[in-house]
């Protein structure tokens, strides 16, 4: 049988008394973009819908959603542990720590080495203060810090105290290095590689990040958004016609 033609099976799901949905998020998606895709797969149904720890636009992985009864947990799955893999790039900064905004500086790498770069490594290990990116979703005074960032404004950001169980290097192929983190709620992985570039007296952005793992759920077992939309309106229109 050819993989086109294997279909994947869903369970029998009850989407108003609640479901916890694991979706693979796509590049580019927003968290909310995953949120309203699905929530509209319901309509006429008005169906509560929320996700438990937002991803930024430019990662990719694992998105907890809860529907109905089981919106109401959405906190305590947004409490867990998470872990991401991803690629930072070595010897440059961006305003947003990542791919989001253009290069501002370049820093000469020539003399780093790998044992540098692992070194480098422990100094992130722990409970930690980190502050989080100019363009993050951090509200300030009621408005996001992005919002502000993009008009030129400056604005005082506050330390948080975070936990980074592990941090390490998977790959090292100059200006790319390949990690992967695991780390408490709130952490913002775009910070820990820019301040790792800082730790090497150097500077770092991220390049590609995939959450593959929040608390015991895995990016493995996450649906595709269209391929769950798909089952969502295919469920509901079974159902509307039996009651026909």
């Amino acid at each position: 049988m050819d993989k086109e033609e294997i279909k994947r099976e869903f369970p029998d799901f009850n989407f108003a008394e609640g479901e916890l949905l694991l979706v693979n998020k796509p590049y580019r998606w927003t968290s909310f973009d995953v949120v309203s895709k699905i929530r509209n797969a319901f309509k006429p149904l008005k169906l509560k819908v929320g996700h438990a720890g937002t991803l930024d636009p430019l990662a990719t992985g694992l998105l907890i959603i809860c529907t109905g009864k089981l919106t109401k947990k959405i906190d305590e799955y947004q409490a867990q542990e998470k872990e991401y893999t991803g690629t930072m790039i070595l010897g440059a900064t961006t305003p947003s720590y990542d791919l989001e905004t253009e290069v501002d500086a370049k820093f000469d790498i020539s003399g780093i080495t790998e044992e540098d770069i692992h070194a480098a490594c422990t100094n992130f290990r722990g409970a930690i203060e980190q502050f989080p990116p100019a363009h993050s979703a951090v509200k300030i005074e009621g408005e996001r810090l992005y919002h502000k960032a993009r008009r030129g404004e400056t604005v005082e950001l506050r330390a948080r105290s975070i936990t980074i169980d592990t941090f390490e290097i998977t790959r090292i192929a100059l200006p790319e290095i390949d990690f992967r983190v695991v780390c408490s709620k709130g952490t913002y992985i775009r910070s820990l590689i820019h301040d790792f570039g800082k730790a090497l007296n150097n500077g770092a952005y991220l390049s590609r990040l995939r959450r593959t793992r929040s608390g015991d759920f895995k990016s493995e077992d996450a649906y595709e958004v269209m391929e769950l939309v798909g089952h969502i309106r295919s469920k509901k229109e079974k159902e509307l016609s039996t009651q026909l």
